[in-house]
């Protein structure tokens, strides 16, 4: 558990732990109470009954955006402020007014038919239609990780191994830090990244409602199947960057986003 004292969100060990392994887990990183006037407003939204089971006719259900309280205060607590400054460097990202969207998951049957491994993109590419900004085909990811600073998933409910938690590659963003490279900066798209990582260990984003996990944006990762008992609240986030990230700085003052792609390509 973080100190909510600590002048640090997380000691050496657990940015050490980000470099190596792309993930971090902060517990307690915003109230409960926070979560649950958060799931309060999102079953309004939901075309199921919050304790009618047999009204969970769908895997998963995608909920717009949701800014205000209680989203705006849960993505802006001090010690998550604190963590973004270690993780991504001070003063290099922008706070968020808003949470995004939610993907809630139900225990069902079905194959919720989104559970491939992937990053998330983060720009344009040169043929996107500007006008159409919710199909993301075409957008890109390049090795500065340009547009995202870091990749967050919030639990707004209690999510067990059964809850259909976001299954993580532990170190899979260091091959593909290595993979995005001879791209440079137009990066690539339409990836298939079944064996991107295929060898890593998985872990799964599971915890508390208040949990947050700060990950790398190379981090490959995937959803699944919901085989427990109640509903997943996960909200998915991008931080967004203040300034880009470089792989060549003067002052060598390297954000630990930045050294985990450096020694992916040898730099260090």
């Amino acid at each position: 558990m973080t100190d909510r004292h600590d002048a640090r969100a997380l000691n050496d060990a657990q940015i050490a732990q980000f470099i190596e392994q792309g993930f971090v887990r902060i517990d307690n990183a915003f109230p409960r109470e926070l979560a649950e006037q958060g799931r309060a407003i999102m079953w309004r939204d939901i075309p199921c009954r919050e304790h009618d089971p047999s009204s969970w006719t769908y895997p998963v259900v995608r909920l717009p955006g949701y800014g205000g309280p209680p989203f705006r205060e849960a993505i802006n607590t001090p010690v998550l402020h604190r963590a973004f400054d270690q993780i991504a460097g001070p003063r290099r990202w922008r706070p968020r007014d808003n949470i995004g969207t939610f993907p809630v998951r139900f225990p069902h049957p079905d194959d919720p038919g989104d559970a491939g491994w992937h990053v998330d993109v983060s720009f344009p590419g040169d043929g996107c239609d500007p006008n159409e900004r919710s199909d993301f085909s075409a957008w890109r990811v390049n090795v500065n990780s340009r547009g995202r600073a870091l990749l967050l998933l919030f639990l707004f409910s209690d999510v067990g191994e059964h809850d259909a938690p976001t299954r993580i590659r532990v170190g899979s963003h260091l091959p593909m830090a290595r993979y995005l490279a001879p791209a440079g900066e137009a990066g690539r798209a339409r990836m298939n990244l079944e064996q991107m990582g295929a060898d890593c260990e998985i872990a799964l984003a599971s915890g508390e409602a208040g949990t947050v996990y700060l990950c790398h944006p190379f981090l490959v990762h995937a959803a699944q199947k919901h085989r427990g008992m109640t509903p997943r609240f996960m909200a998915q986030p991008a931080l967004a960057p203040g300034e880009p990230y470089r792989l060549t700085r003067d002052d060598a003052a390297y954000a630990p986003v930045e050294i985990a792609i450096r020694r992916a390509l040898g730099m260090v």
